[in-house]
């Protein structure tokens, strides 16, 4: 093993002497094992002769003939290798009529070495190894020619004997002998470039052999004449004819091999051409550097694409196209490889860069032009598959944005209406699914608060709460607004069929999950609020219904959850009749306001429990729809709430109830009015001013008009309803909180407004008779209220039990069924007066509670 070593150093070594230290070890080997073995054969034409034997006259001659041969050869391309093409076969057979058999490969050895070192000097700059592997090829075949000839017998049959007789059956031997010189010749190229270049042997020994038949037969034809000529004339003059001949021939062929090689270049090109035809930048670029590596006989191929920052490297004996990042540096150029910049237009897309072949010290000019065709050729390439991946990204980017919600980058309503269709064809006619609703709460006043930016954040924020929560058989979509929907089509039971109340079931709790999920804490520009959301389900089985009656049924779902107040409903097909034309309240409601008698005001009075004293009217809007009927606020509420138009029917509401106050006042029966005032209204900076206007014009002083809000509003800290509310008190009007102690806020928001008076929900004062509990809550908002200096108000006082209770508890303020119902306008003052005349009696109640 340390022999083998030994050996291995000694040769690299040799290899860097010579200056081929890039060469394979192998092939190194193979050059000095035929090295040793052409020696052997050059001595023994000297060694035979004995040493009184001088070097025959023709020696010279026929060396100096080996040079010009090798000096006039030419070139020819073999797969990434170029090789010299000599003209030995002429010379090999003149040889042999002139010279002993036995100095034949000393000659032609001497011959070739000059030949070949002189060529490199000149213009191949071949290393001296080079000039080694030349001579010992040459010398071995020489030496298997040297064999033919001397055991076919022509001749005088001596290795040191006299020139060949030329006859027609030694000029047959000649030919074979020369011919077995090129053959041999070609096998020991062919085992070279196989180990030194990885070329295909066999391979490479055809191709050098396919593209010289006609060469051949010259050199030959050549040769024989000749050695005719020596036959005739006996004057070795005649050699003076051959390097004529030899120059012509070369020309000839020469100009025969670059049209070869540039015929198939150019067709190598064209295909080249063609594979660069692609619009993926990926498939351009490996094509490019596998053409470019065929093209110019390169042993690898580097490309480099500035656009992707991209590095295609196709290495030297690879197939396989290498793909990495691009750190931003460029190759070295050291004038050999040909790096060449690709541009189109000016502007950069790439680099290419070539290792060359052995064997190819340069780049010739053709191959100069040809890189610039070929360059131009791919940079306009993958300029191409550029500008298609950006027309193929636009494209994708407007299919997307067309199908997607360009907000929250969830679905569309189309491309929700589109894919659901397909789910849906795709179950079985009985397989449950389910669509769910979602739709914020109070959205508008995010906006009208913090501003369209924050809206847009939490939008963002709760598609992306609902992405992050659905699975394989979910589709999820924003239908516009702050409208959402989820639709459901695996995981629901479908064991109950008929009535699907399992399936319902299932997904009401999915809907319950996704409420409570979105309703979470989130910082939305810099406040953290808590996005309520009320959902609408729908199940029904596949087969019978589309998705847009599915949207309608959960939309009417929703509604009737929001009507209802609770977060989540499912749809109920017995109270479909009176919630289909929901939508179109919205729409009616601005007939309505223009009108005079579509809203009206009912009122119902506030009395002193003990005395039974009108001390207020409560004012409640009712809508007397040209088709509906007489219409509640729980009928219409909320679509007014959800309209841009609150701020106007407000002031409607508001104007009507100081035309009230008025007429009370000129009746002679002066009481404070109460209106209730939606959430909404309290996000609106302009209503102060025009409230104030309304008291003016109507001449009602400010301390006669209660507001009434609830305490949930009272909590929001957003700086616009503090400022609503200070501008309101400013102007003198008095503050009552409806529906106490039903909210989720805590007292301290009595410490942030001036609050005149609390008004005890009808729940607690239908049920204090009853449950210690609920007598316990209003005892503790009538201690409250007095502590404070507040006036508590009970709302449905219907009984006498109820009013007596009321009464030991402290509460001295009610409205209800027991003191009067809510009557028109036009029969307030009236009422007022019948209350009146009836509270002495009621008077007593106060005595007999003392007594």
């Amino acid at each position: 093993m340390s022999e083998r070593l030994s050996v291995g150093r000694l040769l690299q070594r040799l290899a860097g002497l010579t200056g081929v230290a890039g060469m394979p070890l192998r092939a190194l080997r193979l050059v000095c094992l035929m090295a040793f073995l052409a020696s052997g054969i050059a001595l023994a034409g000297p060694v035979l002769s004995g040493p009184d034997v001088a070097i025959p006259g023709a020696f010279f001659p026929v060396a100096g003939l080996f040079v010009i041969a090798h000096l006039l050869g030419t070139k020819m391309v073999l797969g990434s290798s170029t090789i010299h093409v000599a003209w030995g076969e002429a010379a090999v057979i003149i040889g042999f009529t002139v010279l002993p058999v036995a100095w034949m490969p000393a000659a032609v050895g001497v011959g070739v070495f000059a030949g070949t070192s002189l060529l490199s000097y000149w213009s191949t700059k071949r290393p001296p190894i080079e000039w080694v592997r030349a001579s010992a090829s040459l010398i071995i075949s020489a030496g298997i020619a040297s064999a033919i000839v001397a055991g076919s017998g022509i001749g005088t049959g001596s290795l040191t004997g006299p020139a060949v007789v030329l006859t027609p059956y030694s000029a047959l031997v000649l030919a074979t002998a020369a011919v077995a010189y090129l053959l041999s010749t070609a096998v020991l190229m062919g085992a070279h470039l196989a180990l030194r270049d990885g070329q295909p042997w066999l391979h490479t020994v055809w191709s050098a052999l396919r593209g010289t038949p006609v060469m051949i037969v010259g050199n030959l034809a050549l040769g024989l004449l000749a050695a005719l000529l020596w036959q005739s004339g006996e004057d070795p003059a005649f050699v003076l004819v051959l390097p004529p001949l030899l120059w012509l021939l070369r020309q000839l062929y020469a100009h025969r091999f670059r049209e070869d090689e540039d015929r198939s270049t150019w067709q190598a090109f064209a295909s080249a051409s063609r594979a660069l035809h692609r619009l993926d930048e990926v498939a351009v670029a490996q094509e490019g550097v596998r053409a470019a590596r065929t093209l110019f006989l390169a042993q690898g191929a580097e490309l480099i694409v500035f656009g992707s920052r991209t590095i295609y490297r196709l290495a030297p004996g690879s197939s396989t196209v290498e793909i990495s990042p691009w750190n931003g540096d460029l190759p070295n150029d050291d004038g050999r490889s040909g790096m060449r910049l690709l541009e189109v237009a000016g502007g950069l897309v790439g680099a290419l860069t070539l290792t060359p072949a052995k064997g190819i010290p340069g780049r010739p000019g053709n191959d100069q032009h040809r890189m610039a065709a070929f360059g131009d050729a791919l940079a306009a390439a993958l300029h191409d598959a550029a500008t298609h991946s950006a027309l193929r990204d636009l494209h994708e980017r407007t299919t997307f944005e067309s199908s997607h919600d360009p907000l929250t980058r969830l679905m569309n309503r189309d491309s929700l209406l589109e894919q659901g269709h397909v789910r849906l064809r795709e179950c079985a006619r009985e397989q449950p699914v389910a669509l769910i609703l979602l739709d914020l709460d109070n959205f508008k006043a995010v906006n009208d608060t913090l501003g369209h930016l924050a809206g847009d954040e939490l939008l963002q924020l709760t598609a992306a709460r609902l992405a992050a929560d659905v699975d394989g058989g979910e589709l999820v979509a924003r239908l516009g607004g702050d409208e959402f929907a989820m639709l459901v089509v695996h995981g629901l039971p479908a064991d109950d069929t008929e009535t699907l109340e399992g399936a319902t079931a299932v997904a009401l709790r999915r809907a319950r999950a996704l409420t409570a999920k979105l309703a979470a804490p989130a910082d939305v520009s810099g406040v953290t609020i808590s996005a309520e959301v009320s959902a609408g389900v729908v199940v029904a089985t596949a087969g019978p219904f589309g998705l847009i009656e599915l949207l309608r049924r959960a939309d009417i779902a929703l509604y009737q959850a929001k009507e209802a107040g609770v977060r989540t409903m499912a749809y109920q097909t017995g109270r479909d009749d009176t919630s289909t034309d929901r939508l179109a309240l919205a729409a009616e409601l601005q007939g309505a306001l223009a009108s005079e008698d579509q809203l009206t005001l009912v009122l119902q009075p506030t009395v002193d429990l003990p005395t039974g004293l009108p001390i207020g009217v409560e004012a409640l809007v009712r809508w007397h729809h040209p088709r509906r009927g007489l219409l509640t606020p729980v009928h219409f509420v909320r679509a007014v709430e959800a309209s841009d138009l609150l701020g106007q029917f407000t002031r409607v509401v508001l104007d009507r109830a100081l035309r009230v106050a008025a007429r009370l006042a000129k009746a002679g029966q002066e009481l404070p009015v109460s209106v209730n005032l939606s959430p909404r209204s309290l996000l609106d900076p302009q209503l102060p001013e025009d409230l104030g206007e309304m008291l003016r014009e109507h001449g009602v002083p400010a301390e006669h008009l209660i507001l009434e809000i609830t305490e949930t509003v009272v909590m929001s800290k957003l700086p616009v309803t503090d400022h609503v509310l200070r501008s309101l008190r400013a102007l003198g009007v008095r503050f009552a909180v409806d529906d106490f102690g039903t909210g989720y806020s805590s007292l301290t928001f009595l410490t942030r407004i001036d609050v005149d008076e609390l008004k005890v929900d009808r729940t607690f004062v239908a049920k204090m008779a009853k449950q210690r509990e609920m007598a316990a809550i209003v005892r503790a908002v009538v201690d409250l209220g007095r502590q404070l200096g507040m006036r508590v108000v009970a709302e449905g006082v219907e009984t006498a039990e109820q009013r007596s209770a009321l009464i030991k508890l402290g509460c001295h303020a009610g409205q209800g069924f027991l003191f009067g119902k809510s009557v028109p306008e036009e029969e307030i003052v009236d009422e007022i007066v019948r209350l009146r005349s009836v509270a002495r009696p009621l008077r007593a109640v106060r005595n007999e509670q003392a007594g």
